[in-house]
């Protein structure tokens, strides 16, 4: 029976493939690792056998008892694991837009509530302990909205907002619109 996506298994077949050894072997490598901490065990695979930090992981995961990469199924589960505060706020981000925006899909990939746009992600958003980053899978669109972001913290790719960040429609919508002409 095939692997279910998401799960470290899955990617079981390409490491036989590209590494050249059955999973047996591969098994018996992290048991001799057992007890190291997860950057020494990654390094490992990656110096002494040239494993790609996806591969890597994979394994390394899945030695340590972790089956499948998908921790959320829905975009409530994803609201469970935040901050009340968090949920808040980003449930009110993803309905300001799909009111505007109604065709747009909430689903959960990596991990996360994203909107999409048939195959396109058009925005999603994430938590750590202190913030929220919102992403709209574009550094252009940050670029334009530059002006507006204000006092917010602009990474490379995602805007850091706090966690009681009281929405700005305006600015939320323009995201949203700028990011769809792209994928449209």
């Amino acid at each position: 029976m095939p692997a279910k996506r998401g799960s470290r298994e899955a990617y079981f077949p390409a490491i036989e493939k590209k590494y050249g050894e059955p999973m047996k072997r591969w098994h018996a490598v992290m048991a001799a690792l057992k007890g190291k901490k997860y950057p020494e065990q990654m390094a490992h695979l990656q110096e002494n056998y040239g494993f790609t930090r996806v591969h890597a992981n994979a394994l390394v995961m899945f030695s340590r008892g972790s089956t499948t990469a998908k921790r959320y199924a829905t975009p409530s589960d994803f609201y469970k694991g935040v901050t009340p505060e968090q949920a808040r706020t980003i449930r009110t981000i993803f309905r300001i837009i799909r009111a505007k925006h109604p065709a747009l899909e909430l689903v959960i990939a990596w991990n996360q509530p994203m909107l999409r746009k048939g195959t396109s992600y058009i925005l999603g958003a994430s938590a750590t302990k202190g913030y929220i980053l919102v992403n709209p899978f574009s550094a252009s669109v940050i670029a334009q909205l530059a002006p507006k972001l204000g006092d917010l913290r602009v990474l490379k790719r995602t805007i850091a907002l706090p966690s009681n960040w009281r929405v700005d429609e305006k600015l939320v919508l323009a995201m949203a619109k700028l990011r769809l002409a792209e994928v449209e």
